[in-house]
């Protein structure tokens, strides 16, 4: 059964600014995982975009407004095959048990201007 969705959209060059302006968000902000991810790409941004598009949606779908766990927590992991995933841990992970959430799907998708991130939690 769906506990709930969540979408979220990032602009692309506003975040880029953001990370341009404070260098040190990417640490706050990405996993190690996260951050070798996206370092052979030309332009990693809108991939990082993507990415916290990613945990602002999983807020979302349980309800809940930014600041409601560490951005560590929640986190995008990639299977050989391209398949983007979720990996939920600390409060994040609290919270979803919460509320019966046990499965997270997850799809994301940029374009030069927006970064998109869709989560179904089950």
């Amino acid at each position: 059964m769906i506990k709930g969705i969540g979408v979220d959209a990032v602009d692309i060059e506003r975040f880029r600014t953001s990370l341009t302006r404070t260098p040190s968000m990417r640490e706050r902000l990405f996993t190690a995982e996260e951050l070798a991810y996206v370092a052979p790409k030309a332009d990693p941004v809108p991939s990082l975009a993507a990415r916290f598009a990613a945990r602002e949606a999983v807020m979302k779908a349980m309800g809940l407004g930014l600041g409601a766990f560490g951005f560590h927590d929640v986190w995008v992991s990639r299977a050989l095959s391209g398949e983007p995933s979720l990996v939920v841990g600390g409060k994040a992970l609290e919270l979803a048990k919460e509320r019966g959430v046990s499965t997270w799907h997850l799809s994301l998708t940029h374009t030069d201007l927006v970064a998109i991130a869709y989560v179904v939690a089950h």
